[in-house]
């Protein structure tokens, strides 16, 4: 009976984590916002959407880490690998915040699509987890690479003028950057270059739309 109610405990909180990173800003150990001694001026109408459209994947990208860890963390079989996983996620809600700080003060809002980032990364993550703790490292360390890939992109394809989107981008790029070679060192296994691939699609489908929805 202990059993099943400590299950039904973690369901619920995974749950209702799910539902805080998906709509609301989830609390963290929050760093001085990046962009708040950033004077600048603010992009036009036409550039306004084109950063709010950025600004809106880097935050589902940060909901669907959050998914990813998670569901790593609740399938881990090594304490040390749950301990691991959980840390990784709640390290993404500070970004998380940033962005939806930075979409805020552009008059956007995030990705109406941000519960299928979540539930669907916390899928794929529990499978990860289910098919052995030495897959979630190596998770840890391309889902990094390929963010720091992206927000490589984005900085390149921002207005010149918009230097707080900018220091945003520039510090959580040094964070994940910092990210993949901690887990690097803690022994990631290189992932079969059929699942980076699928990796890349999953991004470039969520990229598509949510700089649209």
């Amino acid at each position: 009976m202990r059993k099943h109610s400590g299950i039904i405990d973690r369901i619920l909180i995974e749950l209702q984590h799910g539902l805080t990173t998906c709509h609301a800003r989830p609390p963290c150990h929050e760093r001085p916002y990046p962009a708040k001694k950033i004077d600048s001026a603010e992009p036009g109408d036409s550039e306004r959407n084109h950063v709010a459209g950025l600004m809106r994947i880097n935050n589902a990208g940060k909901v669907a880490a959050q998914g990813l860890y998670r569901g790593q963390a609740i399938a881990a079989r090594n304490d040390n690998v749950r301990k691991s996983m959980a840390t990784a996620a709640e390290e993404q809600n500070e970004h998380l915040n940033w962005c939806q700080l930075r979409l805020a003060e552009l008059n956007a809002k995030r990705s109406r699509l941000d519960g299928i980032w979540y539930w669907g990364s916390f899928t794929i993550g529990a499978l990860a987890g289910i098919a052995g703790d030495r897959w979630s490292p190596g998770f840890v360390e391309e889902t990094e690479k390929q963010v720091c890939s992206h927000i490589d992109n984005h900085l390149s394809v921002l207005p010149e003028n918009d230097q707080r989107s900018r220091a945003i981008l520039q510090t959580m790029k040094e964070d994940e950057h910092h990210h993949a070679i901690s887990a690097k060192k803690a022994g990631a296994a290189d992932l079969p270059q059929t699942v980076k691939t699928v990796m890349r699609c999953v991004i470039k489908f969520m990229t598509f739309s949510a700089y649209r929805i």
